[in-house]
Formats: C-alpha cells, structure tokens, sequence
C-alpha cells in the first residue's frame, strides 16, 4: 500500500459542494393561489390541471394521472395492466424498493435480471434468459438518469409480447436517442421525491398513450372510483394514490425549471467524465452516443486490482480532498434484502408461492454483474449548481487519488 497523500495546505476541492436553490418564488405564487381555493381536492383542481399542462409540455402522454409517489405510479401501471397472480415482471437488482413493491402488491413475482457493467441498467441479454411463459412485463429503470438500451427491450417485448414500464424517478429529462425515457413502452412513471431532478417532497405521475391502458387510468389510483361519471361502485380492488392539490402546485412550479435542471447536470456529468476517462482504476459510466444522459448522481466504478488500497481508503482519500464521496450505492442487490430471502412479503408468509403460484426463491437468485458493480462502485453526488471550475476540481481530487494509489 503506497503511503497516504502527503497534505497540502488545503484540499483540492476546497470549497463546500453547490447547492442549488430548489423552491422560491414560482412555487411561492402557486402556493398561495391555492390557499385562496375552495377545495385541495385533486379532481378538476386548478393546481393539478396546472400540473398536467406542465407536464405534456415535456410529455406527451394522453393520459396522464399525478400520486402520492414515484412508487405509487409505478403500482398504478402494473396494476392497469391487470395481470394474473403468479405473472412475472422482469426487474433490475440495482433500484429502490419502490420499483418492486407494486409487483409483490398485485400478487405477482419480481424476477431479477443482471445488468451492464457500464450502464448499470438491465442487460438485454440477462433477460432474454429469464423470460419465461409467465413473464408478461419488463420494468426499465433507467438509473440516475442514463437511458436503458430501449432498442433491444422493446425487440425483446414484441418478440414475447410483453408490456414495458419505465422507471424514470431517476431519468428526469433523460433521452434514448431522439425520445425522452418513459415515452417509448407502455407506461412511463416519474417521481417527485425530494432527492429528485425536480421535487415536492413526495409525488409520482404515471402516463401512457394507450388507449386500453389509459381509459379509466385514474381508477388505479383512487380506488377504483369513476370521477367522471361520479359513482362509487368500484368494479376492482385498488388503492388511494391521489396527489392533493398543495402537491400539484409546487409540481407544476417546479416544472418550469426542468430544462435547465437537466442542461446543468448533463454538462457537469458530461465533463467529469471527460476529465477522469483514463485515470488509472476508474471506470466511468458509459453514456451511448445520441442519448442524453441526466446524472441523477455520479457512479464510477473501480478496477481494484488495479490499485494498492482498498475501495473504503480510496473514498476516504477523495474525503481528504475535499470531496463529497460515499462507498457504493444501495448495500446490495435488492435481492439480498431481508424481505425477499425470508419470502416475507405478507406477515411472514408469501401467499403466492405457498399456494403453489410459482417456486421461485430468492435465496438462489444471483446476478454477478450487479453485485460486482455494488461492491467496487463510488457514489459522487452531482447536480445542476456546480460549475465547471468545481467539476475541474472534482476530477483534479480524483486524478490524483487514482495515480498515487496506481499499482
């Protein structure tokens, strides 16, 4: 192990990490139009048809419907799809819980596919080879705002007909090529999270522009009520997701910021990459020419036997420099969680597997790449605040850590 950096007068990174100013004065306005309202509820509200205004001018959907959460949409697709207890939907280890719980709700069956070392996302090639009879979806999540390989999942659905969901919570403004993630399968659900692009602290919305999935869209996620006819005779079983109308406003504010949201972390991301490509040790997230990736956050990940020190030193070195760096993402393959190697979705039981609906056991699931890119990968945070001459400094942290330790 090569001796510690000798220390500098002060840090590389010598100044706190930029934080962008998140809410101000058009959600102020918005909010207090809503205070002068009659009603907060989210039906025929003004904040929450604002809000969909907003948002087709980003996307295009058809039909659109604003919840509780970026979980909630992606329950409300999966329930519209109205598939069959024991049905599989194909599912990235590499995610929040949020992306499967719908799934194990609607009494179905997450199967795990591997991923690309360089995207992250799922590999086209993993799910082929988990695609069975059951399978009826895949979930395309495109993490921290770089686009899955939507060429080779959407060949892949129309090859086994299978529905598509796409997982933008983290892809706020991404593009597969000419398209914006979420608007090339089936449905696109985004999320309003506090840690996300754009935020309300929590809320979702899920879209579609498919006629026999979106008629009736709003009923997955209140309760199954038909707003528009205004009766209470619910036909199926289905949860109350609805936004309220304080929510669609700040939404529907925030909105108007997503452009150049999206420009400063693609220009940040862009450039880090550019000036730490060939540090030794570093591999760097691949972004596909054409696509336009988001940087949610930043993931390098390490070639470890290419270094002298450890991934924990490495992170408390680029600590030393000043920078903000944490070891890893989540702490493993969703997989690996205490609820799915208990199978224990329903007080202590899964009901499913029990009455013989499927065998799969998560105790077996293994996905090498993933838990590979879990145990070598460093999380830099990353937004739209840091300008170039910070990004510089970022990357001079990172060069130089990644020399001194060089084998």
């Amino acid at each position: 192990m090569n001796p510690p950096i000798p220390p500098l007068l002060k840090p590389i990174v010598d100044e706190p990490t930029p934080r962008p100013v998140r809410w101000g004065v058009a959600e102020l306005a918005r909010l207090t139009e809503m205070v002068n309202q009659s009603s907060l509820f989210y039906w025929n509200g003004p904040q929450t048809a604002a809000l969909h205004t907003e948002f087709r001018k980003h996307y295009d959907f058809k039909h659109l419907f604003p919840c509780s959460s970026g979980t909630a949409a992606l329950h409300i697709a999966v329930a519209a799809l109205r598939l069959k207890p024991g049905d599989e939907v194909i599912v990235s280890p590499i995610t929040d819980m949020g992306s499967v719980i719908g799934i194990l709700y609607q009494q179905l069956v997450p199967v795990f596919a591997d991923v690309d070392p360089h995207t992250y996302n799922l590999d086209p090639d993993s799910v082929r080879r988990v695609i069975t009879p059951k399978t009826k979806a895949i979930m395309a999540i495109h993490l921290a705002g770089n686009p899955c390989d939507m060429t080779s999942l959407l060949a892949l659905a129309h090859e086994h007909q299978l529905a598509i969901i796409e997982d933008c919570a983290q892809s706020w403004g991404a593009r597969y090529q000419d398209a914006l993630v979420g608007t090339l399968g089936d449905f696109g659900c985004y999320s309003f999270n506090d840690f996300k692009h754009i935020a309300c602290g929590d809320g979702g919305m899920v879209g579609t522009n498919r006629d026999d999935l979106g008629e009736g869209l709003s009923k997955w996620g209140d309760k199954c009520y038909d707003r528009v006819a205004g009766t209470r005779d619910p036909e199926e079983l289905a949860p109350n997701y609805r936004i309220s109308e304080p929510l669609s406003a700040i939404c529907a504010a925030q909105l108007t910021k997503l452009d150049g949201i999206v420009r400063g972390r693609n220009r940040a991301g862009t450039l880090l990459t550019k000036l730490i490509t060939g540090a030794p040790g570093i591999s760097t997230p691949l972004a596909r020419k054409g696509d336009t990736h988001t940087y949610w956050f930043y993931l390098v990940r390490l070639k470890l036997d290419e270094l002298t020190v450890e991934r924990a030193q490495f992170v408390e070195a680029l600590k030393a420099q000043g920078m903000s760096a944490n070891a890893g993402y989540i702490p493993m393959p969703v997989y690996r969680y205490k609820v799915f190697q208990n199978h224990n979705f329903f007080s202590g039981a899964w009901p499913l597997r029990d009455a013989g609906y499927t065998d799969v056991d998560y105790r077996q699931t293994f996905c090498p790449v993933a838990e590979a890119i879990l145990a070598d990968c460093v999380f830099i945070p990353i937004n739209e605040a840091m300008t170039d001459a910070y990004i510089e400094k970022v990357a001079f942290a990172i060069n130089t850590v990644a020399r001194h330790h060089a084998k």
